[in-house]
C-alpha cells in the first residue's frame, strides 16, 4: 500500500510518536511524506520514505497530485485545527482530492488508529 504521511506543525511529535508505535506496519508499505515531516521521521524511525517539497512549498500540491493520479491508498495527515496555515487553499485541494479519489484519510490520531487496525488485520 502506498501511504502519505504529513503533520502541521504543532503535530509533527504526535505523527513521530504514531509512526514509532506503528513501526511494524509502516515498515511493510510504501512511504511518502512531505519534507519536513518526512525528514523528521526518517531521522528518528530509519523507514525509508519518498520525500516531497515542505508543505507550504508544495508538498500538499504533490502528494494531491499523487493521489489524482491513482499513485497513493492512503493519507494520514495530522492536521492542526485552531491553528491558521499560509497555505489553507493547498490543504482543502488534498482533503477535497481525497473526496474526489475516494482515497482514505486520517487527519487526527484517532482516525488513524483505526485505518492501522485494518492493515494489522491484512
Amino acid at each position: 500500500m502506498k501511504i502519505a504521511l504529513i503533520a502541521h506543525d504543532k503535530k509533527k511529535s504526535e505523527l513521530l510518536g504514531f509512526v514509532q508505535k506503528h513501526l511494524d506496519v509502516f515498515s511493510k508499505h510504501q512511504l511518502y511524506a512531505t519534507g519536513t515531516t518526512g525528514s523528521i521521521l526518517v531521522e528518528h524511525t530509519g523507514l525509508k520514505i519518498s520525500l516531497k517539497k515542505s508543505g507550504p512549498l508544495g508538498g500538499d500540491q504533490e502528494i494531491g497530485s499523487m493521489i489524482a493520479n491513482g499513485k497513493i491508498d492512503l493519507v494520514i495527515f495530522f492536521r492542526d485545527p485552531l491553528t491558521a496555515q499560509p497555505h489553507e487553499p493547498d490543504v482543502s485541494a488534498l482533503l477535497r482530492l481525497s473526496d474526489v479519489y475516494q482515497v482514505p484519510i486520517a487527519t487526527h490520531i484517532q482516525s488513524a488508529e483505526l485505518f492501522m487496525s485494518a492493515l494489522e488485520k491484512k
